[in-house]
């Protein structure tokens, strides 16, 4: 648990990290009073000490950072571990990225586009892992440790055996994930779906560079190899990315052991009344009842005291972390990525979009750890942010001394009520194109709103999520699962002339009837049976959000008397 003012110290920092070439103007004595001046002048509660220290971190940070032409590394933006850079990515990958992406939308006829449903045709999934998920009861998973490769997954289509519906103590445990057990509290109830799974492609990481061996769930792993590349690409740079934000999670329970900028264990008070002079404040009155004189002072005492706000004494280097690598760690045994490529498109008819709600990513059968999100186009939109939020380790506010029935101290020093909420928001990281972020899933995330900048024209931006499966846990995986797309299985001619040996007199047919032969194929999945299933899959995720942010926000502050 952060104090207010450590909080608004992160984001500072947090601000002073977005301007261009901040750590070589952080050693300029001009451009740091500058800095300091409105920093102070701003009206936030922030003191000169505050400043000096986000100023001394900064230099500090600075100091690690290796001179041109090395790459700057990864900044850190909060306590959790919020991480960013703005130059993993090179300028020249991120237009490759561009064009190949713009050359996959072009391929997709107007009609086939798939707006993410209940978006107001403004969220266009590009690749989503809740087309086609593992579906319990229905989907087939190979048997006896076979695997599918890039090669073969279309054609082993249909193979496998059918994957059985998890039991009922499988779908209530929470003791298989580590993301979930480095909670202060387990409040979550039923965190499995009993019904869908993400499916994670398999990554190779043996030779120190990320190379995909199954298909990404929705991305042909044939027609779409230079977008298969570059997504390697992007997983290679979000590793040493993951290392720092999965780095502090080692070993630790959420939220503790975190080096503190403000420590704070002893409420102060100035003016304090209670321990002033008995003759300052309201007198008892001729022939005013005891308990009605005592009522009167008390209401005095909590208008007159003010808390003592804690300040941070002077910066000193920390202690150098255990290093965390990936793939020194897991290089033999590989990671597994789900992965999702989104547009959110913005017109003069619709230009504007209202944000997100907080949420982590998937449920517990994916078993997610950390996300790593790339902005590779921005354009004619406003700023926008992605917004944090964490349960706070309660235990901490025992900690503090103070006097008998006096709570005010927690909502001015840290944000939070008695009986209220133990969550906390901890800041924003601006989402400009060229971005790469990464972030554990422990923290609740939010998509801030923005509209077009110029309203007469359209805007847009464009993302790639990969989300990280525990490295210690292996879920069923595109490797297990072969293709379960029908029209890739329709096109693909081997494998449909083994379901109809009599293919090409089919493929003959006018197209009416050869999409009514193909509605009495069960398995695999039609679009259009895909497309159902997958609001299913919403509802049921939808659930789990409102649940999952209930379980935040029924987790209280209360404090004992003593």
């Amino acid at each position: 648990m952060a104090t207010l003012r450590e909080l608004t110290m992160l984001q500072l920092m947090n601000s002073i990290t977005d301007k261009p070439s901040w750590n070589i103007k952080i050693n300029d004595p001009e451009i740091v009073q500058k800095w300091k001046d409105e920093a102070v002048g701003s009206g936030r509660d922030i003191t000169t000490k505050m400043v000096d220290w986000c100023i001394d971190e900064l230099q500090y940070r600075a100091s690690l950072i290796p001179a041109p032409p090395e790459k700057s590394p990864p900044v850190f933006v909060y306590n959790g571990d919020v991480v960013k850079s703005d130059t993993a990515v090179s300028p020249e990958l991120k237009k490759e990225i561009q064009e190949a992406v713009k050359k996959f939308e072009s391929n997709i006829p107007e009609r086939l586009k798939d707006w993410h449903p209940n978006s107001d045709e403004k969220v266009w999934d590009l690749v989503h892992p809740s087309l086609f998920p593992l579906i319990y009861g229905r989907t087939r998973v190979l048997a006896n440790g076979e695997t599918t490769t890039l090669d073969n997954c279309v054609l082993r289509s249909g193979k496998g055996e059918i994957a059985p519906f998890p039991s009922e103590d499988q779908t209530n445990d929470l003791g298989a994930s580590a993301s979930y057990n480095s909670w202060p509290h387990n409040p979550l109830r039923n965190p499995f779906s009993a019904k869908f799974q993400w499916l994670p492609c398999e990554v190779d990481i043996s030779r120190n560079e990320a190379k995909i061996t199954s298909y990404i769930n929705n991305l042909h792993p044939q027609e779409e190899k230079p977008l298969y590349r570059l997504v390697e690409k992007l997983i290679s740079l979000s590793i040493p990315l993951w290392d720092s934000t999965l780095a502090p999670l080692q070993g630790r329970r959420y939220n503790t052991n975190l080096r503190r900028r403000i420590p704070y264990d002893r409420v102060k008070y100035d003016p304090d009344p209670e321990n002033g002079p008995q003759t300052d404040g309201p007198q008892q009155q001729p022939n005013e009842f005891d308990d009605d004189y005592w009522e009167r002072r008390e209401e005095w005492y909590e208008a007159t005291r003010r808390v003592v706000l804690p300040e941070p004494g002077s910066f000193a280097p920390p202690e150098k972390s255990p290093a965390f690598s990936l793939i020194e760690k897991y290089g033999k045994r590989g990671l597994q990525v789900i992965v999702k490529l989104a547009n959110i498109e913005l017109t003069p008819e619709k230009p504007e979009y209202n944000g997100g709600s907080w949420h982590v990513e998937g449920q517990m059968n994916e078993h997610i750890v950390a996300t790593s999100l790339y902005y590779y186009s921005c354009e004619n939109i406003t700023t926008s942010t992605l917004s944090f939020r964490h349960l706070c380790n309660t235990e901490d506010a025992h900690e503090v001394h103070y006097p008998q029935n006096h709570h005010d101290w927690l909502s001015v020093v840290f944000g939070c009520e008695h009986d209220g909420p133990a969550v906390q928001e901890i800041g924003g990281v601006e989402t400009r194109e060229g971005r790469l972020l990464t972030f554990p899933n422990i923290l609740q995330h939010r998509v801030g709103p923005f509209k077009l900048e110029d309203p007469t024209k359209p805007g847009h931006r464009e993302i790639v999520a990969l989300f990280l499966v525990d490295p210690n846990i292996k879920v069923i995986s595109t490797a297990n699962v072969p293709c379960q797309q029908q029209e890739w299985w329709w096109e693909e001619p081997a494998s449909a002339s083994s379901a109809f040996p009599d293919k090409l007199n089919v493929a003959g047919l006018p197209l009416e009837l050869q999409d009514h032969i193909l509605q009495d194929v069960d398995f695999p999945i039609s679009l259009k049976k895909a497309k159902e299933l997958r609001l299913e899959l919403m509802e049921e995720r939808k659930q789990f959000v409102v649940n999952h942010g209930a379980a935040f926000e029924n987790s209280t502050f209360s404090l004992c008397e003593h």
